[in-house]
């Protein structure tokens, strides 16, 4: 009976219905990094909430991506982020966005649910000073990849464009100092594919974004939670590199 149970538990421990996460983060900033990728279980704006909470679990890492999922529950306040947990590729320093030829990016990812307040979203800082702050900077660009419960980004639509070939609703806003590029789409993309730096090509050569100054600082993707929950979004496969 012993030698039996013994077999049991292994089998559980070796299928795929039981997988063995590399990190689990539920503290408020809670960090991994490896591989040149970082998880960061980012919930900010907590203390916005009457309740709720957020676990980020990284699932596999290796030098081609990452895989992570973050299960979460928020209450109260439903125009307030509680958090944008994120995957991100770690950068050099001192790339000015005028330098980089490319930005290569895929990720696949899921919601179990669309009865949430909630958006998924890359998010890019770049700045003057090369060593700023990796929470903000001069210019913030977003590629949103879906919305829902009605959230919008900061700003005013200016109209639609055609990026990466895809067709976007460009939003333009300030949060305080730093002013804000938002793309989104007319519908949920949940396999995205792309070259980044065509999104910042076409705001240099639409409005004057500053490539020759902009140092790039974090190039991430993840979501913003608002309300709702339980509610688990998935990330099958995250790549990015920075050339």
């Amino acid at each position: 009976m012993k030698f039996l149970l013994f077999f049991f538990l292994t089998l559980v421990a070796a299928s795929p219905l039981a997988p063995r996460q590399i990190k689990t983060l539920c503290e408020q900033y809670g960090y991994w990094s490896g591989n040149g990728y970082e998880i960061n279980n980012n919930l900010w704006g907590r203390d916005a909430a009457t309740s709720g909470s957020q676990c980020t679990y990284v699932d596999s890492a290796s030098g081609n991506g990452v895989a992570w999922r973050t299960t979460w529950t928020w209450n109260g306040a439903p125009d307030n982020v509680k958090s944008y947990v994120y995957s991100g590729r770690q950068v050099q320093r001192g790339r000015k966005i005028s330098s980089i030829s490319s930005m290569p990016t895929s990720v696949s990812w899921n919601y179990n649910t669309e009865n949430i307040r909630a958006n998924v979203a890359y998010d890019l800082f770049t700045a003057a000073d090369p060593d700023h702050p990796h929470h903000g900077g001069d210019y913030e660009l977003m590629i949103w990849l879906a919305r829902y419960g009605n959230v919008y980004p900061i700003g005013q639509s200016t109209g639609w464009v055609t990026v990466a070939g895809r067709t976007w609703e460009l939003w333009i806003g300030y949060n305080g100092g730093m002013k804000v590029f938002s793309f989104l789409p007319p519908s949920p993309i949940k396999s995205f594919s792309a070259d980044v730096k065509v999104f910042y090509n076409h705001l240099q050569n639409t409005q004057g974004y500053p490539a020759h100054s902009q140092n790039l600082i974090v190039f991430q993707i993840g979501t913003e939670a608002f309300t709702g929950g339980p509610a688990t979004y998935s990330v099958s496969q995250f790549s990015a590199s920075v050339n």
